[in-house]
């Protein structure tokens, strides 16, 4: 059934247009912007297009930024000797926020994924692979979901750092195999550092 406003149902199906957010869970957004202040409505539609608008890549890790360097990547007071290997942006934060990591990070921007047409060459790994030689960190973590996408990336980007002389490990398997780093608690994503293994 249709809603009785073209303009709420045109919203509507904008929000079901996102992650987790069925019809139902969409025209409750709906109906609550609606109930809110013109001024308040203003200011999220502002912040919707400030997000998008404003936000780049991070010229050092491929992270997300409000200007050419993230605010991790040009702090002084890192461990230059770690480097942890993310997926995407978001598990920069979700490590972040656990807390327990004092090290820098690389974005890859995905996982290799053949069946997706995603090979190393549409990745972040020429840049990861030149960091490496440049800053030649102790230790490289690899924080991939443990999919069979991020196994495959894990091996793959083992291979070709293991021969520089940088000890590569992976986070240890606290988290569920299919699991995303965005779900797992504070606690299980610290334990899965401290208890990274060796590759």
């Amino acid at each position: 059934m249709d809603n009785p406003s073209r303009y709420l149902d045109a919203l509507v199906k904008e929000f079901t247009r996102l992650p987790g957010i069925g019809p139902k869970s969409a025209s409750r957004l709906a109906f609550h912007i609606l109930k809110m202040r013109s001024e308040d409505v203003k200011s999220l539609a502002g912040a919707l297009l400030d997000l998008k608008e404003n936000i780049v890549r991070c010229s050092v890790c491929g992270g997300i930024s409000d200007s050419g360097i993230c605010s991790i990547c040009d702090d002084k007071n890192r461990d230059v000797s770690l480097l942890c290997v993310v997926e995407n942006a978001r598990d920069v934060i979700t490590i972040e926020s656990a807390g327990g990591f004092g090290g820098y990070y690389h974005v890859l921007g995905g996982l290799i994924s053949p069946l997706d047409g995603v090979g190393p060459d549409e990745l972040n790994i020429r840049e990861l692979i030149k960091r490496c030689a440049d800053v030649s960190p102790f230790e490289l973590i690899l924080a991939l979901n443990p999919t069979i996408e991020g196994d495959a990336t894990s091996l793959y980007l083992a291979g070709i750092i293991t021969p520089m002389a940088i000890t590569v490990s992976r986070i240890a398997r606290g988290l569920p195999v299919g699991a995303d780093l965005e779900y797992a608690d504070s606690a299980t994503i610290v334990k899965s550092i401290e208890g990274r293994i060796r590759m």
